[in-house]
């Protein structure tokens, strides 16, 4: 067998980007690196071979490099912390914003033949457009030829409507080949397949209501996503719904299928909120973004539209792709986190495929 392409995963989270890479024979992940103690826990529950460093990545030198991963380093992949940079809420210019900037330094150590920097789309026009173009100077500056798209998650199998910047630099002429889509509104030529649908990913899961708790399953695997999140999976673990006031569960349970808070009657309408807050999703149809909130009913929406009550972890793992048998570690906050900034495994595979294609040639 020849040998394996070397991985090195930076900012890696609960290792959603990782993923694509550990689960393809063509890789070896031999380095990762994540800052927050329990996230390196969950990290190393699902990625068991890899040497991780558990510190700030401003502590990662090149003696500590080369004291742990094999060298050379053939991809370097991750995504910065992304808050700063969100069109959701108050930018701010904290140290998250300038974490690409450590990415680049460990890139001049390294000199990977190729590198994947993801992130959020509002890094596009963060500052008018000008942090994007400083970025790409200054990876343009240590020898990388560059191309970027923004893919949507749901696009390529995945039940939820999440668009990501993927920049990938090469060292020779950039021929990278950014996965083909392979699922559309309403499938279509081209052997393309219908979006993943929330009843699609979920509608194997137990009927619960609030409050509630199960492990079993509601029925045999209904469609190829439900064949994948459940191979090896023989009950499901964190499925426990979040127990809600009587007034809430009322509010929820008044909401039509897709129903936001303009649906209701006045005496359960919240009397604040932004028009997608306590909002139920669609139960035929793949979900909007999902983040660490997710859970939070009074969140943009995600109330379960079947059940009309909260999300449980789970679930929220079925909607970024990630298998039954993925582990989380911590509180339920913690665990949610964990799922909601991380990358969808289904698109990592995508990517994966595509730099094994592009290394190959």
């Amino acid at each position: 067998m020849s040998k394996k392409h070397t991985v090195v995963d930076l900012f890696a989270g609960v290792g959603g980007l990782s993923y694509g890479f550990f689960h393809n024979d063509a890789f070896d992940i031999v380095l990762a690196n994540e800052y927050d103690d329990e996230i390196v826990k969950a990290y190393e529950l699902n990625h068991p071979t890899v040497k991780v460093f558990a510190s700030d990545i401003r502590l990662l030198t090149e003696e500590i490099i080369k004291d742990r991963a094999s060298i050379p380093i053939d991809i370097v992949v991750g995504g910065p912390p992304c808050q700063s940079y969100s069109t959701l809420g108050k930018r701010q210019n904290d140290d998250r914003a300038q974490m690409f900037t450590e990415y680049c330094r460990v890139l001049k150590i390294l000199q990977p033949k190729i590198f994947i920097f993801e992130n959020v789309t509002g890094l596009l026009s963060m500052l008018g457009g000008k942090l994007f173009e400083t970025i790409k100077s200054e990876f343009r500056d240590i020898g990388y030829n560059l191309q970027h798209e923004v893919l949507n998650a749901v696009d390529y199998g995945i039940p939820q409507i999440r668009k990501r910047v993927i920049l990938v630099g090469t060292k020779k002429e950039n021929t990278f080949r950014f996965p083909t889509p392979t699922h559309a509104e309403c499938g279509g030529e081209d052997k393309m397949q219908p979006y993943i649908t929330l009843e699609d990913a979920i509608g194997d899961m137990p009927i619960l209501k609030s409050g509630q708790t199960s492990s079993k399953y509601l029925c045999e695997p209904q469609n190829e996503f439900q064949k994948f999140v459940r191979k090896g999976s023989v009950g499901l673990t964190e499925n426990n719904c979040i127990k809600n006031g009587e007034h809430l569960v009322r509010l929820m349970e008044a909401l039509p299928d897709g129903g936001s808070k303009d649906n209701l009657p006045p005496e359960l309408r919240p009397k604040s909120g932004y028009g997608n807050t306590y909002a139920k999703l669609w139960w035929k149809r793949p979900v909007s973004t999902i983040t660490r909130n997710f859970a939070c009913v009074s969140s943009s929406r995600c109330i379960h539209p079947r059940d009309s009550r909260a999300l449980t972890t789970r679930e929220g793992a079925r909607l970024q792709s990630f298998p039954d048998t993925y582990k989380f570690y911590g509180s339920v906050s913690k665990k949610n986190l964990q799922i909601g900034n991380a990358v969808p495994p289904l698109l990592s595979i995508a990517l994966a495929r595509q730099v094994e294609e592009f290394l190959n040639s």
